[in-house]
C-alpha cells in the first residue's frame, strides 16, 4: 500500500453510544471529523486490523456492540503528506506558555490541513512561526483539541505538550471547558434565554451536512437574547456539548438560522462571508498549573458592522 498512514486521536464511546454496531459507530466518528470514509472502508480496516480498541486483544469485528468507556485508536490514510509545511501567516495570539497557546482565528482560515486546504491553516501558521505542538492530535491535527468552522471567528486553544493535550480533552468530554459564541440570526427569537437539547448527527440524506435526528449525539445549546432587530437577533450562546456545526444545526432546527449560514440559512442574508458566529469567550483549566483561565476576543470587524447596520435598520 503506497498511501501514508497516521494514528488518529483515539476515540472514546459515550453513553448514548452503547449498544450501536462498531462499524457503524466508527463511520460516524470518523466522518465527523472530516474523514471522507464509508462504513465499507471501516469494515475493511478492521478486517486488516487497523483499528484497536486500548486493552484488548481479539481482533475486532464490524458486528461488536459499543459500550461506554471503550476507546479506539484508527490508522487512516493521512489526508495530505504527514509533512506540515510551516508558512509565515500572521497570528492574533491571546495567550501562551510553555504548555498551551490560544490564539483568535479570523473568520475564513481552516484549522488544520485536510482534504483541499492544504496550507493556509493555522496549524500551518503556527508550525511557521516555530510553536512546537503535541502529536496526540494526529500528524495532521497537531495539538488540536476543538475546532470551530473555517467562515466561524473566535478563541482556540492548542496543546504544546502531550500532557496539555490529555488534560484539555478531558475538560471537553466532561463538558467543563467553557465557550460562549455570539451570533446574528434570521428573526426575531421571542424567549429571552432557553435551552435548546436536540441529537446532532450525520445527516441520513446528505452525508456533509448534519442534523437533528434521533439517531445524533446528546447536543445541548444555552442561548440569551442581547438585542431584537427588525428581522434579525444577536444572541449570545453557551455550548455544553461540542457536536459538529452544533449552533448552526440548532439554530435552524427551531427556525432561526445563521446570518450568513451557506449550508443551513437561507440564500438571501447579510453581506458577510460566512456565518455570522464567533467565538467570544474561552475558559479552561489549565491542564498543568490548575490555574482557571478565562479569554475574551471582542466580536469582529465584519459582525460590528452589521449590528451597527441593523441598529440603524439598513437591513
Amino acid at each position: 500500500m503506497n498511501e501514508k498512514w497516521a494514528i488518529v486521536e483515539s476515540f472514546t464511546a459515550e453513553a448514548q453510544d452503547e449498544g450501536i454496531r462498531l462499524d457503524k459507530w466508527l463511520t460516524d466518528v470518523l466522518q465527523e471529523r472530516d474523514y471522507d470514509v464509508s462504513r465499507n472502508q471501516v469494515q475493511d480496516w478492521l478486517k486488516q486490523g487497523f483499528i484497536q480498541r486500548r486493552e484488548y486483544t481479539r481482533r475486532l469485528r464490524s458486528s461488536d456492540l459499543i459500550e461506554p468507556g471503550y476507546e479506539f485508536s484508527v490508522a487512516v490514510p493521512a489526508a495530505q503528506s504527514a509533512e506540515i509545511t510551516g508558512e509565515s501567516i500572521p497570528l492574533d495570539v491571546v495567550y501562551e506558555d510553555a504548555e498551551v497557546i490560544v490564539i483568535n482565528k479570523p473568520r475564513g482560515m481552516v484549522v488544520h490541513p485536510g482534504a483541499g486546504h492544504t496550507t493556509g491553516t493555522m496549524v500551518n501558521a503556527l508550525v511557521g512561526r516555530g510553536t512546537q505542538l503535541s502529536n496526540l492530535g494526529g500528524e495532521m491535527r497537531p495539538g488540536v483539541v476543538h475546532r470551530i468552522d473555517k467562515d466561524t471567528s473566535g478563541l482556540l486553544v492548542f496543546a504544546k505538550t502531550d500532557r496539555a493535550y490529555h488534560g484539555l480533552s478531558e475538560q471537553l468530554r466532561e463538558h467543563s471547558m467553557t465557550r460562549q459564541y455570539e451570533a446574528i440570526c434570521h428573526g426575531l427569537v421571542t424567549h429571552d434565554n432557553g435551552t435548546i437539547d436536540a441529537p446532532v448527527g450525520r445527516d441520513a440524506k446528505n452525508r456533509q451536512r448534519m442534523a437533528v435526528t434521533e439517531l445524533g449525539k446528546e447536543a445541548v445549546t444555552h442561548f440569551r437574547v442581547e438585542q431584537r432587530f427588525t428581522r434579525h437577533t444577536f444572541l449570545s450562546l453557551r455550548l455544553e456539548t461540542g457536536r459538529t456545526h452544533q449552533i448552526r444545526v440548532h439554530l435552524a432546527y427551531i427556525g432561526h438560522p445563521l446570518a450568513g449560514d451557506p449550508i443551513y440559512g437561507p440564500r438571501h442574508t447579510l453581506p458577510i462571508a460566512g456565518q455570522a458566529l464567533h467565538a467570544h469567550t474561552l475558559g479552561f483549566v489549565h491542564p498543568v498549573t490548575k490555574e482557571e483561565l478565562v479569554f475574551e476576543a471582542a466580536v469582529p470587524q465584519d459582525m460590528t458592522v452589521l449590528l451597527e447596520g441593523l441598529r440603524q435598520g439598513m437591513w
